[in-house]
């Protein structure tokens, strides 16, 4: 009996294109779920940040897609997408090479913190925009499920191997070193990324319009779509109340719990598993829920498992157990959901408006976190880290009524353009 290589099913086996792409991702995602256990650390245990500088701290890491996320977009579509990546790679890799320097020097302080954060925002808006304008250029448009399925297991394999790994490294390195880990990925990215040759056209000169009406009609593109507006207003409201929540999480973990660096590692680690089981089933799930009824169902999903976060604190004795559960809930109907929206997207978007319409979303969906997470510091001052997360946890189930009461339900097949 003779099986078939899975590779001779998918022909992005053999697009060198998307396989160099996908390295280089593979290994920038590993040093930003590093940073994403080694920053928490820095600041709550080493820096000794109070709730609300974490708050702001989570807002400085985001306020780029508020406050460029729309001009990026145009800016986008009239350069080549992948020399801004490269662009942002090698100023993501400098910013986090500093972090060390300023801990050997001695001169480490916490505004040291919002400034990285706030450039290393600014340049994760440039290349998560052209990143998702460029997969739809270097692929067959009939290949870019495929294309997200895999990036998006990959990421999940960093999200299950990173954590446990800066967890372990926490033990033997100070958090500002692993910060110099997840430096060295990202110039590897651009390392990868140099090695792309793409055929990516750009528009012509002649056709451009003044840069207030890019914007306008990329954004009058996603808010005037029936199924786009659905989507953007519900991730919009999950992410402002799950930001709210989850910028308390490092303090309930650290403080509230008890729990050490190490076991906040291994809770990110293996409830990231759920995002992998997520990513490598999305198209199973859409294909017996069916692709639109997918979206609402995932994201009223994700909303029952983050309440499961506060819940841990009523047994502090399973705490960790619940926590991983969470997480792996969480993170598995995050990636159905994101797989199935960001396909439809690239899918449905016609290609000249590709930069803008991403930006635009993104804009909508992330320019709410800073605000979240400015408010999750507040609250969590005011009322405590627990009702905060109660809170946020709330509104992030709420958030799938745009998309219930949608025709996303029910839709077998969502349109192409």
């Amino acid at each position: 009996m003779t099986t078939t290589d899975p590779r001779s099913r998918s022909p992005l086996w053999r697009h060198r294109g998307f396989l160099t792409l996908w390295a280089g991702e593979s290994l920038s995602q590993f040093g930003a779920q590093l940073a994403h256990v080694a920053i928490p650390v820095l600041a709550v245990s080493l820096l000794q940040a109070t709730p609300f500088q974490v708050g702001v701290l989570g807002a400085v890491d985001t306020a780029a897609f508020l406050l460029i996320g729309l001009p990026a977009g145009a800016w986008i579509d009239r350069l080549r997408k992948r020399h801004i990546m490269l662009t942002a790679d090698l100023v993501r890799a400098a910013v986090l090479a500093v972090v060390p320097i300023l801990w050997i020097t001695g001169t480490l302080e916490f505004w040291h913190l919002y400034v990285v954060g706030a450039v290393l925002g600014t340049a994760t808006v440039f290349f998560d925009v052209a990143y998702q304008s460029f997969v739809p250029v270097l692929v067959p448009s009939a290949s870019i499920g495929d294309a997200n399925g895999k990036l998006e297991s990959s990421a999940q394999i960093a999200r299950i191997g990173g954590p446990a790994a800066g967890g372990a490294l926490l033990t033997i390195l100070a958090a500002p070193f692993v910060l110099a880990a997840t430096a060295l990925t990202y110039f590897a990215s651009f390392l990868f990324l140099s090695r792309i040759h793409d055929e990516e056209t750009l528009p012509d000169r002649a056709e451009r319009r003044p840069l207030h009406r890019e914007i306008q009609e990329g954004l009058s593109y996603v808010l005037r779509h029936p199924l786009l507006s659905r989507i953007t207003a519900a991730t919009s409201i999950n992410n402002f109340f799950a930001t709210i929540a989850t910028t308390m999480l490092p303090i309930l973990v650290l403080r509230e719990l008890s729990l050490s660096p190490a076991v906040m590692g291994v809770v990110f680690s293996v409830g990231a598993g759920g995002g992998l089981l997520g990513a490598l089933v999305a198209p199973w799930v859409a294909s017996r829920l069916g692709e639109g009824t997918t979206i609402p169902v995932s994201c009223l999903a994700g909303g029952l498992f983050l309440l499961m976060i506060p819940a841990a604190t009523l047994v502090p004795g399973f705490a960790v157990p619940i926590l991983v559960a969470a997480e792996f809930g969480l993170a598995f109907t995050v990636l159905v959901y994101n797989i199935t929206q960001v396909t439809f997207r690239q899918r449905v978007c016609p290609p000249r408006l590709l930069g803008r319409m991403n930006a635009s979303i993104r804009f909508l969906v992330w320019g709410v976190m800073p605000i979240g997470s400015l408010l999750s510091g507040v609250l969590g001052t005011v009322l405590g880290v627990v009702p905060t997360l109660w809170i946020g946890s709330v509104g992030a189930l709420l958030a799938a009524l745009p998309v219930l009461f949608s025709p996303l339900l029910g839709m077998r097949r969502l349109p192409d353009a």
